[in-house]
């Protein structure tokens, strides 16, 4: 009946590296709008020196290509979400949900943090069960953009 296949998740690789900066750049561009240039460019740099070896998680189309990717770390609270990045092309298609929904097999009580200032991103994860447990007034590298703390309900 038409339409592509769903996608599915798989872990990244080296080869992977171009395609996952890119869509991070993109979807900063798409979203993050309330990011100073100074710190959008001194954020880049930062992302560019760790995203491409990072272990992360993608979601990919039929033809493989990454449409969306997330970094997950453990600790000894269960696990957290430290980064959600989608291309904007792909996005209000279910890849996010997707992503999310597998890490929460994984993690029932995921926690992540988003930048106050977005609310786009707050209204995707309330929709998916997340609750607000808190706020810090800087980002983690010090910066003055607000955070909202979120824990999924599990």
């Amino acid at each position: 009946m038409g339409g592509s296949p769903a996608p599915r998740i798989r872990a990244s690789t080296a080869a992977d590296g171009v395609r996952v900066l890119q869509i991070w750049q993109r979807a900063v561009d798409d979203s993050h709008d309330f990011l100073a240039e100074a710190d959008r460019h001194a954020i880049a740099q930062e992302v560019a020196g760790f995203l491409p070896q990072a272990p992360l998680v993608l979601a990919v189309d039929a033809a493989v290509r990454p449409l969306g990717f997330m970094l997950l770390s453990s600790g000894p609270l269960g696990g957290h979400m430290e980064a959600l990045f989608i291309d904007p092309a792909s996005k209000g298609q279910g890849v996010g949900t997707l992503l999310v929904r597998w890490a929460l097999g994984v993690y029932p009580r995921l926690t992540t943090d988003v930048n106050a200032q977005n609310p786009q991103a707050m209204a995707f994860y309330r929709a998916l069960g997340f609750v607000e447990t808190g706020r810090s007034p800087l980002d983690g590298q010090g910066r003055a953009y607000p955070l909202v703390h979120l824990r999924h309900q599990g």
